[in-house]
């Protein structure tokens, strides 16, 4: 059983996936559009796709297309989202899931009123990090986890200024300054991708940016935003805390590591930095570094990555790591080029096989809530000088 896929936005990172889904034996034809068609149809050539479609709106007007994988801008997935499957598409989204609480309930209802599958695709779900904590967890190794910590660490000048000119154009400093709390879901996730938890209540405080290039620029910025900087503290239900650091000016190598977790627990507790992962307990220290490290799939000075900024190429060439169970994936990816730390080979065949099997993909609707949610009030706890915010919840997904 296969179904087709529309690819939406045919930019930096959306090639990588069209390769693993068109790779998938779960998928039959894939496609593409975007807003500049001379980027669809680059990719459609270079990967060679089933076609174009002038637009998004042709793509899901469309019958040969059964579901839509949407990677345009960071602020435009919720009402791409609610389009895709309000026209009866199954829809897997890039992160975040949306920028305000008013789109994310939209989209919650109308995966219930449909019964189409919606995936988030939050790579910090098979972060080496996360998936070891989770399985610790599972077996009780923590004791009682009381307390974790999230990292999202990357700083502007890695990359991002190369990203945010290729996506945004001549006005690429107004969209550069997206605040860092509306894109959480990789700290947060991380965290709670493990500790199956949920947050209740947020305070956070940003850092206004001093560099003056006008990116992070109130006058400048589309989002009128100039903190480039934000910390946020969690209280989740159960009891317990969790933080969060998203980090946009920051000395620290981002290109080795850009997302880091830590665990601490009545019975022992996991630390991990950029270029180490510790686990301990109260007799001592064990290395897991080694457990946790994804071996490269690719080289990063492959012909396919030379429109890439040098430092963000790791992300596109990362394998998997010891920790990772790869038995459940497709024979196709085994020599896959793979990405942000041996996640993407995962999020394709979640998403792949909730479609077909008509079953609850990992990060689903209520899950990618509780991944992004955090964010958007922690970033409105921020904006009034840390004043403490309770967090909504969608409830668990219904089974």
């Amino acid at each position: 059983m296969t179904f087709s896929l529309g690819i939406v936005g045919a930019g930096q990172f959306s090639g990588q996936f069209a390769t693993l889904f068109q790779a998938h034996p779960g998928v039959g034809d894939v496609y593409v559009t975007d807003l500049l068609p001379e980027r669809a149809a680059q990719l459609a050539s270079a990967q060679g796709l089933a076609g174009t479609f002038p637009s998004y709106q042709a793509m899901l007007e469309s019958e040969d297309v059964d579901a839509v994988a949407i990677f345009t801008q960071r602020w435009t997935h919720g009402p791409l989202v609610l389009q895709g499957l309000n026209a009866g598409k199954h829809v897997y989204s890039a992160v975040p899931m949306a920028i305000s609480t008013e789109e994310i309930a939209a989209i919650i209802d109308a995966v219930k009123a449909t019964g189409l599958t919606y995936m988030m695709g939050e790579t910090s779900e098979y972060n080496p990090a996360t998936v070891h904590a989770r399985n610790q967890i599972a077996e009780g190794a923590f004791g009682r986890l009381f307390y974790a910590e999230g990292d999202y660490v990357h700083d502007m000048d890695l990359g991002f200024y190369e990203a945010y000119q290729y996506s945004g154009g001549e006005n690429w400093k107004a969209t550069a300054s997206y605040p860092p709390l509306l894109y959480p879901t990789h700290a947060v996730g991380g965290v709670l991708g493990a500790w199956k938890t949920h947050a209740v209540s947020v305070s956070a405080i940003g850092v206004v940016d001093d560099r003056g290039d006008g990116v992070f620029d109130k006058d400048v910025s589309q989002f009128g935003n100039d903190v480039s900087n934000a910390t946020a503290l969690f209280e989740v239900a159960g009891g317990g805390s969790f933080r969060t650091n998203e980090f946009r000016r920051v000395g620290y190598p981002s290109h080795i590591r850009e997302s880091r977790f830590r665990f601490f627990g009545t019975v022992a507790s996991m630390e991990q930095l950029a270029t180490v992962a510790l686990w301990q307990d109260k007799k001592g220290v064990q290395d897991i570094s080694e457990l946790l490290e994804p071996k490269p799939t690719m080289a990063p000075d492959d012909p396919s990555l030379q429109h890439i900024a040098p430092e963000l190429r790791a992300a596109f060439t990362s394998g998997s790591a010891p920790v990772h169970d790869r038995a459940r994936l497709p024979r196709e990816f085994d020599h896959l080029h793979n990405g942000h730390e041996g996640s993407h080979h995962f999020l394709v065949d979640d998403f792949v096989t909730a479609v077909n099997a008509r079953t609850l993909p990992s990060v689903n609707a209520w899950v990618a809530a509780r991944y992004t949610l955090p964010g958007i009030i922690a970033h409105e706890s921020a904006r009034q000088g840390g004043a403490r915010l309770e967090i909504p919840d969608f409830g668990d997904a219904p089974q």
